[in-house]
């Protein structure tokens, strides 16, 4: 495992701030212990510093993964999160939607949020920013980008696009053997 050079950084906490913004740095400065994320064959890991110094023992082509998979840089250079990383989104989002329980299957199964399956969503949810989905009762089940802000979703039909879907935790199950 290596530390992400400079312009890998960039591209990746560009990504995080779009879903967290200022948040990020309570990814890293933690009070608990330090972390740090790490690449390993192009996946990044969010990972404790003192299980990363203990891991340098093991060869690099022996090391699966260690930590928590944040997501992947795609051969483009692009970076794109993965479902692990939901849990750490969830925890510092800064805008949330809440998916009414009928159109909770329809989100998991890979489909776009549709205003008619809009339960809540943060005030002042900008157009094109990263947004954590929710059940009704606070689960986290997804993240994607908003195709309309929250002003502009008050005037919608029920058939209106609301959240473009990125990823679901029904990816655990449709997409099992690329995710590891």
């Amino acid at each position: 495992m290596r530390p992400l050079t400079e312009e890998e950084s960039k591209v990746f906490f560009e990504k995080l701030v779009k879903f967290i913004g200022k948040n990020v740095t309570l990814l890293i400065q933690r009070k608990d212990e330090p972390y740090c994320f790490r690449i390993q064959k192009n996946k990044v890991y969010y990972v404790s510093e003192e299980i990363m110094k203990r891991s340098q023992n093991i060869p690099r082509d022996s090391l699966a993964s260690l930590g928590t998979c944040f997501g992947r840089f795609t051969k483009s250079g692009k970076f794109k999160l993965h479902i692990t990383a939901l849990d750490y989104l969830a925890q510092y989002a800064k805008y949330k939607v809440w998916v009414k329980p009928q159109s909770e299957m329809s989100w998991m199964y890979g489909n776009n949020l549709l205003k008619a399956g809009l339960g809540r969503i943060t005030e002042d949810t900008p157009a094109n920013q990263g947004v954590v989905l929710f059940t009704m009762t606070d689960i986290p089940i997804g993240f994607g980008v908003t195709a309309k802000s929250t002003h502009e979703c008050r005037k919608l039909d029920p058939p209106a696009l609301v959240v473009y879907h990125l990823c679901d935790v029904g990816e655990y199950l449709r997409d099992e053997e690329t995710l590891f």
